[in-house]
This record gives C-alpha cells, sequence and structure tokens, in this order.
C-alpha cells in the first residue's frame, strides 16, 4: 500500500539500552556529526537512512503472475554477445558480467526473473551505471518483478520507502556489546517472510564495503529439503509454520526506534512449491518463525532446531558472495535462507547496501498446482 502522513507520533519514549536485534542494522537516526563523516565514506550519500515518518497500513492480498514464467528458456534478450557468466557452485549461485541493468528491455527482465529462480543467486558486476540512475529507477526496475515492500521499522531512502538501508559505520561500540552477550551475528533469514505474500525476487546493491569482509553467505533450501529422508519430507508436507513481525517491532519500540506498521502474522507452509521451477524448499528461519500450528512448544523447538541447524551445517549447499565496488545481486528469497558476516572492521571502513524486495506469490504449499 502507498504510504500515508502519520496523524499521531509511533516514536516510542527510550527506556535502557538494549542489544541490538540485529547487528547489521542501525534502528535509529544517527547524529549530524556522525551523518558529516558518513557522507565521506560512500560513494552514494543520498542513500544514507532516513527516518521519515510515514504509516503502511497492511498489504491487501493481490495477483501475481511471475515474470519467469514468461521468459524464454534459452535467454538471448539476457545472455547477449559479450555477457559472460561463470558458477559460484554447481547448484547455486551465478556471476554475470557485460549485463547492464538499466538497459535490460521486459523480456530481458523475464529472462532474469528465470535465471534468478533456476540458479537462486545471480552476481552482476560493473553496475556503476544502474546503480547511478538514482532510487526512483531501481525502484521502478524492482516494481516489474513484484509489489514493492515497505520495511517496518529500519531507515529508508529519503523519498523512496520501498528501500531498505543497511548502513554501518562506526559503530565499534555497539558491536562490542552486541559480542558480550552474543557469540555471533548469523542470523539466517528470509526477508520479510511474515508478510502474507513475501518477496520473490530480492535486489542487494553495494553503495560502499569494506575491501576484505561483510560477505553475504545463501543456503539452498530447496535441496536442504532434497537431502532429508522420505518419511521426514512427508511429515514436513504437512505442516504450518507461523511468521511474525511482532518481535522486530518490539524491539523498535523499546529502544525509542520509529515504526511504520502494525505487527503482521502470517501462516506459511513449512515446504513450499516454487512456481516456476517446481521445486519443494523448505519455508522456515531463525528470525520469524515462532510456532508450528498443532506441535506442542518442544516438538516445535526441537523441529525448529534440528532443520535450522540442519541449513547452518550444508556447506556443500551454501555459497557465498564476496562484495566488489559497482555489484549488484538478486537473488530468490522463495528457495534460499541468507545471513550477513559482520567479520570486518566499521571504523576503517563502512558498509552500506539498499535492498529492494519485490512481494510475489503467497506460499504453496505441497500438493497444490504442483
Amino acid at each position: 500500500m502507498a504510504p500515508s502522513a502519520i496523524t499521531e507520533t509511533t516514536q516510542a519514549q527510550p527506556k535502557k539500552e538494549v542489544v541490538s536485534y540485529d547487528i547489521n542494522l542501525p534502528y535509529k537516526p544517527i547524529s549530524d556529526a556522525e551523518k558529516d563523516r558518513a557522507k565521506g565514506r560512500t560513494e552514494y550519500p543520498e542513500y544514507l537512512p532516513t527516518w521519515d515518518e510515514m504509516w503502511f497500513e497492511d498489504c491487501p492480498e493481490f495477483e501475481f503472475n511471475d515474470p519467469g514464467l514468461r521468459a524464454d528458456k534459452n535467454k538471448p534478450n539476457l545472455l547477449q554477445a559479450g555477457v559472460k557468466m561463470h558458477d559460484i557452485t554447481p547448484k547455486m549461485g551465478t556471476v554475470l558480467t557485460g549485463v547492464k541493468l538499466e538497459e535490460l528491455n521486459n523480456e530481458a527482465k523475464d529472462e532474469l526473473a528465470l535465471l534468478v529462480s533456476e540458479r537462486k543467486i545471480i552476481v552482476l558486476r560493473d553496475q556503476q551505471g544502474f546503480l547511478e540512475t538514482g532510487p526512483g529507477f531501481q525502484q521502478d526496475f524492482m516494481a516489474y518483478f513484484g509489489k514493492p515492500n515497505y520495511q517496518p521499522i529500519t531507515g529508508i531512502v529519503k523519498g523512496h520507502p520501498g528501500f531498505h538501508i543497511i548502513h554501518r559505520d562506526n559503530n565499534q561500540a555497539e558491536m562490542a556489546s552486541f559480542f558480550k552477550h552474543k557469540m555471533t551475528s548469523t542470523l539466517w533469514h528470509q526477508d520479510v517472510s511474515y508478510e502474507r505474500q513475501p518477496p520473490g525476487y530480492i535486489m542487494l546493491g553495494i553503495l560502499a564495503c569494506p575491501d576484505v569482509g561483510g560477505d553475504t553467505v545463501f543456503a539452498d533450501t530447496a535441496e536442504a529439503y532434497n537431502r532429508l529422508s522420505e518419511p521426514i519430507q512427508s511429515l514436513l508436507n504437512t505442516l504450518t509454520a507461523t511468521h511474525t513481525s511482532s518481535k522486530m517491532i518490539s524491539f523498535a519500540r523499546r529502544n525509542g526506534g520509529l515504526v511504520r506498521k502494525n505487527p503482521i502474522d502470517s501462516i506459511h507452509p513449512l515446504v513450499r512449491v516454487h512456481p516456476v521451477t517446481g521445486e519443494r524448499a523448505l519455508f522456515l528461519n531463525a528470525e520469524f518463525v515462532t510456532g508450528m500450528p498443532g506441535l506442542k512448544d518442544k516438538e516445535y523447538e526441537l523441529l525448529r532446531d534440528f532443520l535450522i541447524g540442519h541449513v547452518e551445517r550444508g556447506h556443500d549447499f551454501q555459497c557465498r558472495v564476496r562484495w566488489e565496488r559497482g555489484s549488484v545481486v538478486m537473488f530468490d528469497g522463495r528457495n534460499t535462507l541468507h545471513t550477513a558476516t559482520v567479520d570486518y572492521d566499521s571504523g576503517k571502513q563502512a558498509r552500506h547496501i539498499f535492498r529492494l524486495a519485490s512481494m510475489t506469490e503467497k506460499p504453496i504449499p505441497v500438493g497444490k498446482g504442483e
């Protein structure tokens, strides 16, 4: 839904400082002095996060037709002469060079959607031209792949609420506090899986990155499902999971942050079917899932820990994306999990990324439409 002006503030009074919900993200505006410093440490200061006051109503159900289903399987419009591709791993992840995103026609976009569905993560190098088109063009580009998602609590690009801004700069004290309580920053998740129609096509664009570190790691949840035994698959095919944004929103309110949306609770199948490839994939994560209807608490906890641990340990169905200047990544939120890695010194170099997420179909359960 389009944003509207706030009629009453949703800003809570800060209470005692709490450990960051996700160390990869800022949840409140930085000071003017910090902002002036940050402008000199990113190529794209207009993408520094802002917390504009606006309110989003729940998104109603909408019809979605996947562009990947329209695509020419040979991809002649996308993979033109001069385009080079190499795979990151045999089953997932592909790097493309020679593609200019800002010049793609609709047929090439359809083919890109198909390639993302097939390979799950597409890394597009040398996208300075696309990054310089500006937030309006980029938001419109991703709207071709689905309905824009509006993030409820984190920073956006001013005037462009479809952007979710990841910006970490000179926050060593916050990191030190975080690691007093936590052993790792790893948080395997699907982006905003609590939406009734969660994002399928998601873009990350690098605006500033450390020379080394800050990689993003992806896991193939279709292959994770395939590795399970048939009796376990049969059980999982019948189950659903509750996804909610309530924990994230409660954190923002406790910490004096801005909230732009009411909490959303959705029940999704634990195994979903991809509309383009027909693959079955696990659909749960360590961030937004709070239960599995029909299971007792202990049963849910055991099954959740088993499945998340299976994904975490599955290095043979994961791939690691190293960020380089000018890189853009498009990935499929329906058959992957991902996590950032906080192994860099933000005092030396900033990590600055934008995310645009295009909401697609309601997750399809096993047995429906296969």
